[in-house]
């Protein structure tokens, strides 16, 4: 008996634990923005396709380096056993067998070449230095993108939830106004469409509550998606929507600023400088080409019989004729005429962009302004017209009446200060830097 309880239990077990575990709710992962933007880093594909970039092109640089500056040593060792045929060679005397051998010999030798002058080499290494410095401003351009995006997405999942706040506030109102005025009609002092208004009053916030959740829900979503983490993982977000102010900027300035700190506008400026050497390497193509190479090992009919030789030499290489280089030059610039194309067209968006984004983040300060004062008289209209209907003074369309304005209020305050972030956003990416100077145009530490 005791035996079949024992295994009655042991069977039980599992079952009790995935019913306790299934009744425990999994604690949700307080999410900031800082966290948030560094895990988009981590996941986004074209920041990690820039980040191979950049190391592709440190290899490029090792290799130009090596053939410029560094000399090119390696060994070699071997051994033959081999015949000839003198009269191949034209060799044929009386007497003078036609095929000698067979004879062997063992030779062990290092040989060194280093350059000692070549400009077009070198030119090459300096341009290759250039095109890494570009590839880390394209790496550092595909974060700031990244971070611009994280921060959009985390600002869309912040407005859900002050809407979703927002419409809970509301369903809260109506349900008092509801019970006011059932409590109103049982004891006579409201009409039974006064507790039918107040109905369809709570049941349209309750529906608009409802589409407020599903849209906070499935921002969460789309930044978990984007943040590289499972969909299922229960997210909640650490900072909501806040108004912060911040002082405005001299346009001038943030320009001036900008062009130092874009990193698309200095890549392009690199890329500038990377084909002015490659135009140097060019024409230093014609220049003669110095050099020193060596070898020194024991060469011998046997192991024991080598004795050590030895050869050093100096070498000039000068090109006399090289058609290639015209059409190389000719390529050059045309590259180098598109880049100052581009490099002129991006200043001019440069300055558009910091214009735009200090005129968006004046605006939009205003329009907080203007929509919090909204808010409030929403909320003093609201207050007012409760009393007058619990006083009995009047009916509940009033009361009605103001929590419509105020849930319009409270939507043009949720967009104002939406559209405040977002200029900051904007700003700190005109601005160049962006992800280090994001939590300084935010205000948070």
């Amino acid at each position: 008996m005791n035996r079949r309880l024992t295994g009655l239990v042991i069977l039980l077990l599992p079952l009790l634990y995935a019913a306790n575990s299934a009744g425990q709710q999994p604690v949700a992962y307080r999410l900031t923005l800082r966290d948030a933007i560094e895990k988009g880093l981590q996941a986004n594909l074209s920041v990690l396709v820039a980040e191979t970039r950049v190391e592709e092109n440190q290899g490029t640089r090792m290799r130009r380096m090596s053939a410029a500056l560094l000399p090119r040593v390696n060994g070699q060792v071997y051994a033959n056993l081999q015949n000839r045929n003198l009269r191949a060679f034209g060799i044929s005397f009386p007497g003078l067998p036609a095929l000698v051998g067979p004879f062997s010999n063992y030779d062990f030798r290092v040989y060194a070449q280093q350059n000692i002058l070549d400009l077009s080499t070198y030119r090459e290494w300096k341009a290759s230095e250039l095109a890494l410095d570009a590839s880390k401003m394209d790496y550092q351009n595909a974060r700031d993108l990244i971070v611009r995006s994280i921060a959009g997405l985390y600002l869309d999942a912040q407005s859900a939830q002050a809407r979703t706040e927002a419409a809970q506030t509301r369903v809260t109102d109506s349900t008092t106004l509801y019970r006011l005025a059932k409590d109103k009609h049982d004891t006579g002092t409201a009409t039974g469409v006064d507790v039918l208004r107040a109905q369809v009053q709570l049941a349209n916030d309750q529906q608009a509550l409802l589409v407020a959740q599903t849209q906070y829900k499935q921002s969460l979503l789309t930044l978990a998606r984007n943040l590289g983490m499972s969909p299922a993982t229960p997210l909640e977000l650490a900072e909501p929507l806040t108004f912060r102010p911040l002082a405005q900027p001299e346009a001038e300035n943030v320009v001036a600023s900008a062009l130092l700190d874009r990193s698309d506008y200095v890549s392009l400026a690199s890329q500038r400088e990377e084909l002015l050497e490659q135009q140097r390497a060019s024409h230093a193509r014609y220049f003669p080409k110095f050099s020193l190479n060596g070898n020194y090992g024991e060469l011998g009919r046997s192991l024991g019989g080598a004795l050590g030789t030895g050869l050093i030499q100096g070498q000039m290489d000068i090109t006399l004729f090289d058609r290639d280089r015209n059409g190389e030059q000719q390529e050059l610039a045309s590259r180098l005429k598109r880049v100052d194309d581009q490099i002129a067209d991006l200043r001019r968006g440069v300055e558009e962009d910091v214009r735009s984004a200090l005129l968006n983040l004046d605006s939009a300060a205003n329009q907080v302004t203007v929509a919090k004062d909204g808010q409030d008289l929403a909320e003093r209209e609201l207050a007012l017209a409760q009393d007058r209907f619990q006083s009995g003074t009047t009916n509940n369309v009033e009361v009605v009446t103001a929590q419509d304005e105020l849930a319009r209020a409270q939507e043009n305050y949720i967009v104002a200060v939406s559209g405040h972030v977002d200029a900051k956003f904007a700003l700190a990416g005109a601005a160049g830097a962006t992800e280090k100077n994001i939590a300084q145009y935010l205000g948070n530490p």
